[in-house]
């Protein structure tokens, strides 16, 4: 339970995401979903998270719901064991939970750091899990189908997987290598949009 607790930490800071040879990135032809002005940074994802680190993992479940800038994202172990609920509005993130209680930030990189001691440019998430980078700077690798398969940003590696010709991913792996040769990584699993 206190790995988990320690890990629901980390999910929930990592999930606050919701805030807010690599090929040049060129704009497809056709708009996407993600490109759409209506569609983008609305969506409602489910699915399972983990998290490892060199010095703890674990995994929660989670339902993220997405309306432009504002979210809220509930993370929980099996058979909703630990319920964690974490919510965001610009200026103002927030963690509740029965081991941590409320614990409040401006950022989700300020409340993943509060909870964590770990920095990570969360916030990009958004943008990653819509098959989107999340700056300018992203180097970005696709595949035959002109999808991203690969991010480099910011320092950590997003690979980007796809069940048959979706145009959005199902699952999505976060590494960042540290000075140590060691990683951390977060892997996502999304089973429904």
């Amino acid at each position: 339970m206190r790995i988990f607790s320690k890990f629901s930490l980390t999910l929930i800071a990592t999930s606050t995401l919701v805030l807010t040879g690599c090929q040049q990135y060129t704009q497809p032809q056709a708009p996407s979903v993600s490109q759409i002005p209506e569609a983008a940074n609305n969506f409602n994802l489910q699915g399972k998270i983990g998290v490892k680190t060199p010095g703890q993992s674990g995994s929660a479940f989670f339902t993220w719901v997405q309306q432009q800038n504002e979210f809220d994202i509930e993370l929980s172990g099996i058979l909703g064991v630990g319920k964690t609920q974490i919510s965001g509005t610009p200026g103002q993130v927030t963690l509740n939970s029965a081991k941590t209680g409320l614990i409040q930030a401006e950022t989700p990189e300020e409340l993943l750091e509060r909870a964590t001691g770990w920095q990570a440019p969360i916030t990009h998430l958004v943008d990653w899990v819509q098959a989107k980078p999340a700056t300018t700077q992203a180097k970005i690798s696709k595949d035959e189908n002109n999808r991203p398969i690969q991010f480099l940003e910011d320092g950590w590696t997003v690979d980007l997987s796809y069940n048959a010709q979706a145009q959005l991913p199902n699952k999505l792996i976060l590494k960042q290598t540290l000075e140590s040769g060691q990683e951390n990584r977060i892997t996502m699993v999304i089973q429904n949009r």
